[in-house]
Formats: C-alpha cells, sequence, structure tokens
C-alpha cells in the first residue's frame, strides 16, 4: 500500500510523490498596477497540531495538519523547490481552489483546470486572477467577507490553505523514471570524469523522525476559540500559472496525500507554542532602497492557464480594511532579475 503520510522537516511540509511546499515570507504588494515578483524574505515557521494538542483549538485536533504564524496583512508565497518527481498539486484558501475558484475537490479536473503541474510551477504568489498574472496571497482575519473563501462562497468557514497531492499513475510514473535514467546515462556518457557537466552526487535524504501519537487536551480543560485567519487577495504580479500538458488520465484518481495548514497569528503563536514569532514584516521601501533583487520568470515552453470568472472578480484586502499608508518605492530596472529560460516528522491529518 502506498505511503500516504505528510511530514515536516524542518519548515518544508513533504507530501508522497516527492512533493515538497515551503510557506515563505515576502513584501506586500501595492493594490494598484501589475508587478514584477517580489522577494523571499526567510521561511514562515512551520509547527505539527499535533505537538500542540493541549493548547491549540479543539477544531484544529480534528482536522490535524499544521500551523504558522503571519501578521495581519502580511503576504506569502508558495515555494516548491526540492520537488523530484511529476505531480499535480491542488492549492485550496479556504477550501477554494487557488486555481479555478471552484470548491475543494478530491479529483483533478482540467475543465477548468484545479492544480498546479510540478515541478514546472516553481512556486505559487496568488491566485489565478489574471493573464498570466496573479494577485498575490495576503493574510486577513475571518468575518469582514475580505477571504477569498468568503467572497466566492459567501462564507468563511475554514480558513487557511490546503494542500493535496497527486501522482503519476504506476505506468506513467515507471515510464518517466526510465527516460530520466537514460538522460543520466547520456549525460555521463558525454561530459568529461570530474569536469564541467559531470553528474553530481545526490544528497543524503534526512532521517526520518517518529511517528508520536497525537496528544489529547486535559479532561475538562475549556478548549481556546479557533484563532480565525484566511488568505484575501493583494496586488498583482507577472506570474504565470501553468497548464498541463499531459492527459488527465495520466495521473493518479486519488490523492496521495494532503495536509491543512492553519494560519496564527503572532500573539495566538506564541500561546500556543511558547515561541516567539518572526518579527514583523520589512519595510518595502527600506528594502528597494537597499538595492536586493525582484524577478521576472518565464517558461518559453509552457502555456499559461487562463484565470476563471471566478477568480477574476476577488477584491483585494485593502476594500476591506482600508487604503494602504506605507509608501510605494517602485524597484529600479536593474533590480529585476529574469530566471529560468530528507524526510521529517510526519503530519497528522483530521477531517476537514
Amino acid at each position: 500500500m502506498a505511503d500516504t503520510t505528510v511530514r515536516i522537516d524542518g519548515n518544508t511540509l513533504r507530501l508522497p510523490g516527492g512533493v515538497a511546499v515551503r510557506f515563505i515570507r515576502t513584501l506586500r504588494l501595492p493594490e494598484s498596477g501589475t508587478h514584477p515578483l517580489p522577494p523571499g524574505l526567510g521561511e514562515f515557521p512551520v509547527r505539527r497540531v499535533a505537538d500542540y494538542a493541549d493548547t491549540v483549538p479543539e477544531a484544529w485536533r480534528a482536522r490535524g495538519g499544521v500551523m504558522l504564524p503571519v501578521y495581519l496583512r502580511e503576504a506569502m508565497w508558495l515555494s516548491f523547490g526540492g520537488t523530484t518527481e511529476p505531480a499535480a498539486l491542488q492549492v485550496g484558501v479556504g477550501k477554494v481552489c487557488a486555481v479555478s475558484g471552484k470548491p475543494w475537490s478530491e479529483r483533478l479536473s482540467r475543465r477548468p483546470q484545479n492544480y498546479l503541474v510540478l515541478p514546472r510551477q516553481p512556486w505559487l504568489d496568488g491566485i489565478n486572477s489574471g493573464k498570466g498574472t496573479v494577485r498575490q496571497f495576503v493574510a486577513v482575519p475571518l468575518g469582514l467577507g475580505a477571504t477569498v473563501e468568503g467572497q466566492v462562497t459567501g462564507e468563511e468557514v475554514w480558513g487557511g490553505v490546503q494542500l493535496q497531492s497527486f501522482p503519476l499513475t504506476e505506468p506513467r510514473l515507471a515510464e518517466w523514471r526510465a527516460e530520466e535514467r537514460r538522460r543520466a546515462e547520456l549525460a555521463r556518457a558525454v561530459a568529461p570524469s570530474g569536469g564541467f557537466g559531470a553528474a553530481l552526487p545526490m544528497a543524503a535524504p534526512a532521517p526520518q523522525g517518529a511517528v508520536p501519537a497525537p496528544a489529547a487536551a486535559p479532561a475538562g480543560r475549556r478548549s481556546r476559540a479557533a484563532a480565525a485567519m484566511g488568505l484575501g487577495v493583494g496586488g498583482s504580479m507577472r506570474q504565470e500559472v501553468y497548464e498541463d500538458d499531459r492527459p488527465l488520465a495520466d495521473w493518479a484518481d486519488r490523492p496521495a496525500g494532503r495536509v491543512f495548514v492553519h494560519l496564527v497569528t503572532p500573539p495566538q503563536w506564541r500561546r500556543i507554542t511558547g515561541e516567539a514569532p518572526p518579527p514583523s514584516p520589512v519595510d518595502r521601501a527600506a528594502y528597494t532602497r537597499a538595492g536586493l533583487p525582484w524577478f521576472d520568470y518565464y517558461d518559453q515552453d509552457a502555456e499559461d492557464l487562463a484565470p476563471t470568472d471566478t477568480l477574476e472578480s476577488v477584491k483585494p484586502v485593502g476594500d476591506w480594511l482600508g487604503d494602504d499608508h506605507e509608501p510605494w518605492q517602485a524597484p529600479a530596472p536593474g533590480q529585476v532579475q529574469p530566471l529560468k529560460d530528507a524526510q521529517g516528522k510526519p503530519v497528522q491529518d483530521g477531517d476537514w
């Protein structure tokens, strides 16, 4: 039977099928105009819900998964670097698909496409809301109607982020692995020994952690109210969400693994974990003045996936929370850089 365990390795989530996901802190963009890709400012710390069963809300214990701390209006992006084999990854924001805008599903769909294709898609910075653009993921509380979930469904029930991975079918995966071996053998045959182009040694996987039983809350303890944070959207940036060029039948019928990612306010993070939250987000004008890079990413062999009307109509969080008075300083042209042309502890899943 295939392993369906999701593991946490440092701050990286590892889903079955070789999928690696990290959550990256970043600069929040202005809600007008279209911008290059903002830089990463380090990883969000990720912790397993099961390790804090006596301090998390009761609903979280039922859903399992992991949690990470975010500030109000803080922006994030998802990095898929380290994904080792082809995979289809569904990304939900409040159980609304960030690619199609459709309700969360345990099946892959092509009309509209409701998943990302890895490792071709190196990252995702927001919802697929325009031709060649996305609108940035921005953290907001539930209850205002500002989340993608609230605007698309009319309710704010789930919050957080949901991830679900699908591998290739066994025959297609075997074909892919055989092709990769042929390519590696060809590379070794044409490369000089130990010189440029020589095969590099693979890093050994990190050791697996022990599988602890989920901790139960002490008897009679009053459960805390659920921390209610979800993702809305901010500014627009140039990023393509790539169309799958494989037949849908190449992918498994059912997900190999899934995980619920809870979003925690910094005070709640401290109460739950006892850890200090990360410092507040970096001032973006100071970052730009320092001359640090922004990015443009383009894959000439990939087709951009057209957005759906549902996600095109999602409004930015400023419509609910008011204007952002932090001054914006656009990057200089030389700051925009063009890009391209180990196992850990298992994460407990639950009911969601």
